[in-house]
């Protein structure tokens, strides 16, 4: 475990960075955001985060609070990271910093990475109300737990039960959408998300 550094200034704002602002960390915390996940899928959805770094950052964390360790039960047997009460509230401060950096993300470079699920944080600051999510990408489908104030707010896959909503778009569509130059309340209006489902969510993107 690195020894933790310190601006040693009486800031806020500088001791939030003295805990989160190390390099790798805010991403993940982006990725504990879906629920517990072992270090592999870790490593998997950090592309070009080295294994050393990754476990110095995942003890780091452990030590201030902002995520656990912990066995599964037989027959998983392995060992997940997982967010703490207080690692979960960076939740709000990942989304405000994804929206400061909406202008920064232009198009897409030949040479980036891209994961389905990181579209979650985009499309549920333009989701209202509460209720399952399931969204099928060109990438992948994925789900978004709208409103949660607990527990996981995104995980990959279908929803893991009959969604409020389902959303279908292609990549160009969400990417807008990342970008904020599009609504997802727009793209509905436009034809350019499909919506199904008898949820209040659905109800309420189809009302639009």
């Amino acid at each position: 475990m690195s020894p933790r550094r310190s601006y040693d200034q009486y800031c806020s704002a500088a001791r939030a960075l003295d805990v989160v602002g190390d390099r790798w960390t805010l991403l993940i915390v982006r990725e504990l955001l879906a629920g517990p996940r072992r270090y592999t899928d870790l490593h998997a959805d950090l592309p070009g985060v080295s294994t050393d770094v990754l476990a110095s950052r995942l003890k780091d964390m452990e030590r201030d609070g902002i995520s656990t360790r912990r066995k599964l039960p037989p027959p998983g047997a392995a060992y997940v990271y997982e967010l703490t009460s207080r690692g979960r509230e960076l939740l709000p401060v990942l989304q405000a910093l994804g929206e400061w950096g909406q202008p920064e993300l232009g198009e897409r470079r030949a040479t980036d990475a891209v994961r389905a699920h990181w579209f979650a944080l985009p499309l549920l600051r333009s989701l209202e109300g509460e209720g399952l999510v399931e969204v099928r990408l060109e990438e992948g489908d994925f789900h978004l737990y709208v409103g949660a104030e607990e527990g996981s707010v995104h995980g990959d896959g279908p929803a893991p039960g009959e969604p409020d909503a389902r959303l279908v778009l292609d990549s160009a569509t969400c990417e807008a959408v990342a970008r904020g130059e599009l609504s997802v309340a727009d793209a509905v209006r436009d034809g350019r998300i499909a919506v199904s489902g008898d949820g209040t969510l659905a109800k309420a993107l189809l009302d639009v």
